[in-house]
């Protein structure tokens, strides 16, 4: 490290899904913002098989099997949390009061009501927690729906169909993803979770779910086929499906199609795709004549993880009172969604 490298330190603890963000963090978009100072998994012979694929020029970094000396470690001010979701509150508490800023993933925890705790308390001491869904702030193709319902006058929201879908043929592994109390409806919690927390952010709270799932080709004990039927509070209705089984190439594309009152806008439906940019379009009706009134494309959406505004928030350049900030309670609202698939599960 140069006296000149302001990037954040970051310790990534938990390597299974970790070693991807220890991927963003050497060669992907955390480079300018986070350098890799520490590893640490139950599992030595994971970490030291990640630190032998670490670039010839990168300084050597410790890896550890408790977390204890990083959060011991005055050099590291932020952890990187990418251990499965149950119980993970307990870990940012320990880790948010040994002084350190955290970023996680999706879910968030389990446990609405330990996420939502843990959230309040962090804010009381001090600390940050980002995750990457819902982000901190607003991802530019939700801060576009928004801008598109504002100027445009399109009134109620009526109903929304979401899908994301992927091609896996999954073994059991001993993991949390073999659990269906800890990963129930699989589909919807490993992926539909960001549609989830999208709607969340556009329709509101969701006051009634139903779920069905099926297993079709995976082979672990959890579902790889899912549809969640939701009832927004404000009388909107919404559905997201969600799968591991299918296999045409165009995965991961998050497509939603928004009806208002006064127009519907979709994002990224049909079979064009526009790389790693989102494509929205807004239809409304004029003069008795259906029109599609703008079209755009926006880099960026459900899922990145938001480094340069990790970074300004660890060095306090980022106010946790910024009225753009995801809060606790949008956070918690999303796992309350996953609490009552829980319990229909069962």
């Amino acid at each position: 490290m140069s006296a000149t490298d302001t990037r954040i330190p970051i310790a990534i603890v938990g390597l299974n899904f970790g070693r991807h963000i220890v991927g963003q963090i050497l060669a992907g978009s955390g480079v300018p913002h986070v350098r890799l100072a520490a590893l640490c998994d139950i599992d030595r012979d994971r970490a030291e098989a990640i630190a032998q694929k670490l670039p010839p020029a990168h300084p050597p970094v410790p890896i550890h099997t408790d977390i204890q000396p990083i959060l011991d470690n005055p050099a590291i001010p932020a952890i990187g949390l990418f251990t499965g979701p149950v119980g993970r509150a307990a870990l940012i508490r320990q880790i948010i009061h040994a002084g350190k800023d955290v970023l996680t993933t999706k879910p968030f925890e389990a446990d609405p009501d330990a996420a939502l705790a843990i959230l309040r308390e962090a804010r009381v001491l001090g600390r940050v927690i980002h995750l990457n869904s819902p982000a901190p702030l607003p991802v530019p193709d939700i801060a576009q729906i928004r801008r598109w319902h504002r100027e445009y006058n399109l009134g109620a929201p009526i109903a929304v169909r979401a899908e994301t879908y992927a091609h896996y043929r999954e073994h059991p592994d001993g993991t949390w993803y073999d659990d269906p109390q800890k990963c129930p409806a699989a589909p919807i919690f490993r992926l539909g979770i960001y549609l989830i927390n999208d709607l969340i952010q556009l329709f509101g709270p969701v006051v009634e779910t139903h779920i069905l799932q099926t297993r079709l080709f995976t082979k672990r004990p959890t579902t790889d086929n899912a549809q969640l039927s939701l009832r927004f509070e404000n009388g909107a209705l919404g559905n997201i499906f969600a799968s591991f089984c299918i296999n045409d190439g165009d995965h991961y594309r998050n497509t939603l199609a928004l009806n208002y009152e006064n127009g519907t806008i979709y994002r990224n439906c049909g079979p064009g795709r526009a790389g790693a940019k989102s494509e929205l379009a807004l239809v409304m009706q004029r003069d008795g004549r259906r029109e599609i009134i703008a079209r755009v494309e926006v880099g960026g959406g459900s899922g990145a993880y938001q480094w340069e505004t990790f970074a300004r928030a660890v060095r306090r350049e980022l106010s946790p009172d910024s009225p753009d900030l995801v809060t606790p309670e949008q956070i918690t609202a999303g796992l309350r969604v996953i609490q009552a698939i829980t319990k229909q599960s069962q």
